[in-house]
């Protein structure tokens, strides 16, 4: 069962950009806009292992992220949730996923494809406007 409602759904099935917030070796937040795709169940987006916000899902796994409707911006989705897994993507294949769905013209692979990864977030609680 998805915590994700029906008449907020199209949020996560169109191309729109989410703010990630991750947590911080001081626990401090930190936010960054992502890609993202969403199969029903689980949330995915791609950083590179070197880079803050990999690290950060990677140590401390609970994140969170908001998505608005750029048409109505005081409807938004806000889901908080945790880090079920870190995948290695060395081909940069899911960046490739992405960057068509988000309409990015460019000549794969993309060039830090050998430290990419898969961040999988499982949805824990949802919070809609």
């Amino acid at each position: 069962m998805t915590l994700i409602p029906d008449s907020h759904a199209d949020l996560l099935t169109r191309p729109l950009f989410a703010h990630l917030a991750t947590l911080m070796p001081d626990g401090t937040p930190q936010v960054t806009p992502v890609w993202t795709i969403w199969d029903g169940e689980l949330l995915r987006f791609t950083t590179t292992s070197d880079r803050q916000k990999g690290r950060n899902a990677a140590a401390r796994p609970h994140v969170a992220l908001s998505i608005m409707d750029p048409g109505q911006p005081y409807r938004y989705l806000e889901i908080r949730g945790r880090v079920e897994r870190v995948d290695p993507d060395p081909s940069g294949e899911f960046f490739d996923v992405l960057a068509r769905r988000y309409g990015l013209p460019y000549q794969p692979p993309v060039g830090d494809a050998e430290r990419r990864v898969v961040i999988v977030v499982r949805p824990e609680h949802v919070t809609k406007q």
